[in-house]
């Protein structure tokens, strides 16, 4: 069965898969490694880091001869993180969280394909009237950072997809196998994005002790929240939490975010606990499906496995 879609034909890639662009952690091995394998794959420029981009850049693009593109926090970077991707060829430039306006017309010049990822519909039609190429659906099942106040997957999806034809649509949040990736084509999307499946792959630039725990972890564990963005220090806007697997410090502030804003030793308290490895040196991302990830695998096998799974997926659904 092809699994021929907009999005594939659009980027010349064999399957209707693109690699979430984790922030540190979708680096240049993992990108290379997916783009290789037939879907493509997205880096994890997230803050803009120059010292993280000038050694992950150069291992993606001498990595792999398939399209491949960056993804970057939209309220977190400057023109100058784009123009350093830029120069190494991407093909994509995928842009979340945050008013892409800005960097719009920087991509375009460069002739390389805008994605704009999306959580809710006055977004959806703010991409389409920035003239996107693509748009990411992103459901609130998705591991990491989202909108508060997001849809479900499964209903945002076609609703997205109805606004924004003949936009091609990926869908996103919760989807680690290859029936997710057929429920997306379903629901009238040219593919998805997939992320905590590909953080258990030997590529990933993870800690052990966060790969031990989404194989571990269940999607019964998963919390969306910002307490962990506060106690760890970092800026992101209020409207953003993280879905996340437990934490000790999650369940000392629940419920009590400004408190936990307004004490300075708090915070010092969780560096103290990661320095001394009472906690993982990270929050550990994961979505929903996180049940469905009981192995770690290299990044081509498991995009073999989603596409023969989505094959399989779609086949059984076409019997009925």
């Amino acid at each position: 069965m092809a699994l021929s879609t907009a999005f594939t034909e659009m980027f010349g890639v064999r399957y209707p898969i693109a690699l979430a662009p984790m922030g540190g952690s979708a680096g240049g091995a993992l990108t290379a490694a997916v783009s290789r394998a037939g879907g493509l794959g997205l880096l994890g420029g997230g803050y803009g880091h120059a010292q993280w981009l000038d050694r992950e850049l150069p291992i993606v693009s001498e990595g792999t001869d398939k399209p491949w593109g960056v993804g970057f926090l939209t309220w977190a970077i400057d023109v100058g993180a784009v123009e350093r991707a830029l120069e190494h060829g991407p093909r994509a430039v995928m842009l979340s969280f945050g008013d892409p306006s800005p960097f719009v017309d920087l991509v375009r010049q460069a002739g390389v394909a805008l994605i704009l990822q999306v959580t809710d519909l006055e977004e959806a039609r703010r991409a389409v009237d920035l003239g996107a190429d693509v748009i990411v659906a992103q459901g609130t099942e998705a591991g990491g950072h989202g909108a508060r106040r997001g849809r479900s997957t499964l209903p945002f999806v076609p609703a997205v997809v109805d606004l924004a034809a003949p936009v091609p649509v990926l869908a996103a949040g919760g989807i680690a196998d290859g029936r997710g990736v057929a429920a997306a084509l379903v629901l009238g999307a040219a593919g998805a994005v997939i992320g905590t499946r590909f953080q258990a792959t030997t590529e990933a630039l993870v800690d052990p002790s966060i790969t031990k725990a989404i194989l571990e972890g269940g999607g019964q564990d998963t919390e969306r929240s910002r307490v962990l963005d506060i106690a760890r220090g970092a800026r992101w806007p209020e409207q953003y939490t993280a879905r996340t697997l437990g934490h000790p410090h999650l369940d000392r502030w629940r419920g009590r975010e400004a408190e936990l804003a307004a004490d300075p030793q708090a915070r010092q308290d969780y560096q103290h606990d990661v320095a001394r490895g009472a906690v993982p040196p990270l929050p550990v991302w994961a979505g929903e499906g996180v049940d469905l990830i009981t192995d770690l695998a290299p990044a081509a096998d498991l995009v073999a496995a989603l596409a023969t799974q989505t094959e399989d997926a779609l086949t059984r659904a076409g019997r009925h």
